[in-house]
């Protein structure tokens, strides 16, 4: 066979390997139950947070306007460094809350 014909051959499975790669790195998105999620108040839907336990939740909060999210605006969701590795729903809400500048 020609190293051109080799070539032809490598390209599909270096793309399927290189689109495997790319999911293996998708985040999985926080479980509410995690210790930390749930030590922090973490809900998928800032609507749903416990407003009796958590007395610094204001109606309007919400991941995507936090200064600890990492998703760019209008994402579903995105990283947040207290949950790593993890993503968070830009809807949701949790006791640390930091208003954006």
């Amino acid at each position: 066979m020609t190293a051109r014909r080799q070539f032809i051959q490598w390209i599909p499975a270096a793309g399927l390997a290189v689109l495997g790669a790319r999911s293996a790195h998708a985040q999985a998105r926080v479980d509410e139950k995690d210790a930390q999620a749930a030590a922090l108040g973490y809900v998928h839907d800032a609507t749903k947070a416990d407003k009796a336990k958590f007395k610094n939740y204001a109606a309007g909060q919400n991941c995507g306007s936090c200064a600890l999210f990492q998703g760019k605006a209008g994402d579903a969701a995105g990283g947040c460094p207290l949950f790593t590795g993890k993503q968070v729903a830009a809807a949701g809400w949790c006791s640390a809350y930091a208003k954006k500048a």
